[in-house]
């Protein structure tokens, strides 16, 4: 192994920035209150809470009393698609995609059970977004549809603004999951026509726990948890003040840099994809690469497979993933390359690498320097790659 871990799951999840964790440090020690209390020592402490709201609707053009805080982007998933049901309750049809994070495809598998009729829209060869089969599934009974703005595993954007112009004109909720795009690039809910928007702090930069739902004014909405008074009656619970700060942060800092992202950090992206692709024969990035996001790529290996790719990485300090890290640890391939197509050979082959702004070039030399040699090691032990 190499003396240094290369980090290259940061769709899994992310380093807490140094910044971010300085400003939340206080606020485990000696700043412990409860923002609802109200004692001075306690109470003082709610301007953190309203200044950290402020900075995560800035991110996204909100205002801050549009920002709920929750516990994670699942919390904000599940949240946001209840909410809708709750509050038509007369309309039983949910439609979303084949290609959801699990957050949001299992539960609407689970809403199935419960008797909730539910939509999963099929996607193309390039992961894009049936529209025909969205403009179909459309009917009177359609009380939410929850479609996110990119994909987790090949990084590639639906039409939000496209979609949600639609949904406008028939009154049904719209709900988007941006965890993965907030931070990466710019979202301004001001332009897109939605009505509910999570994020998630530990995918750019905060710390794991902490999440937020974005709910425009005017939305109907119903708690999911229910307890206390806290966030204006709209999610109980004992506020996380220490990451809700540390997420604050994180939004200011990623706001700062999303030049960055868009710039340098798709250079490397697209230095090592299109190194690997033309010293690995047979490798193919998946999805399209003319839409998505700035620090992704989601590249097939012909005859290899992936498990065994990523555990020879491992052996090389990089780490990497096949696919959602809230499903590697089952072994049926990706329900989203299923849902695209990808042929059988190249799937099991797959490898996601997602990069962050603190990817530097010299990891990336480093990557493409022991790749190659890592797959065609592994293609000379495969019967099918000989």
């Amino acid at each position: 192994m190499t003396g240094k871990t290369i980090y290259l799951d940061n769709n899994a999840t992310t380093a807490v920035a140094p910044e971010v964790l300085e400003e939340m440090l206080p606020y485990l020690k000696d700043a412990y209150g409860n923002p609802s209390s109200m004692h001075t020592f306690g109470g003082r402490l709610h301007k953190k809470l309203d200044e950290a709201r402020e900075r995560v609707a800035a991110l996204i053009h909100a205002e801050p009393e549009e920002i709920v805080f929750t516990s994670c982007g699942t919390e904000s998933d599940n949240t946001a698609i209840m909410s809708a049901l709750e509050s038509w309750p007369t309309r039983r049809h949910v439609v979303t995609t084949r290609v959801e994070h699990p957050a949001v495809l299992n539960f609407g598998k689970h809403l199935a059970r419960k008797g909730y009729r539910v939509t999963f829209l099929p996607v193309d060869s390039l992961g894009r977004l049936d529209l025909d089969a969205f403009h179909a599934a459309l009917d009177e009974d359609v009380a939410v549809v929850s479609i996110m703005y990119a994909n987790n595993e090949t990084g590639v954007f639906f039409p939000v603004e496209l979609l949600g112009q639609t949904l406008r004109t028939r009154d049904i909720v719209f709900h988007t999951d941006t965890v993965q795009a907030v931070g990466k690039i710019p979202i301004d809910v001001r332009r897109l026509p939605v009505d509910m928007v999570s994020i998630s702090g530990h995918k750019l930069h905060a710390p794991k726990g902490v999440g937020a739902l974005y709910v425009r004014k005017g939305t109907r909405f119903s708690p999911y948890i229910i307890g206390g008074h806290q966030e204006h009656s709209r999610r109980g619970g004992t506020e996380n003040l220490a990451s809700i700060i540390g997420f604050g942060k994180a939004c200011e800092l990623a706001g700062h840099h999303l030049h960055q992202e868009q710039t340098e950090v798709a250079a490397l992206r697209d230095r090592l994809e299109s190194e690997l692709v033309r010293d690995c024969p047979g490798a193919a990035v998946i999805g399209d690469t003319s839409r998505r996001l700035p620090n992704t790529s989601n590249i097939g290996f012909e005859f290899v497979e992936g498990e065994a790719i990523l555990l020879r990485l491992d052996e090389y300090g990089i780490c990497a993933s096949s696919g959602s890290a809230c499903t590697s640890g089952s072994l049926e391939p990706s329900h989203v390359l299923r849902a695209m197509g990808v042929p059988f050979t190249r799937m099991h082959g797959s490898v996601r690498l997602s990069l962050s702004r603190y990817t530097t070039e010299a990891e990336i030399d480093q990557v493409i320097g022991v790749f190659p040699g890592i797959i065609r090691e592994l293609r000379a032990l495969s019967p099918y790659g000989r």
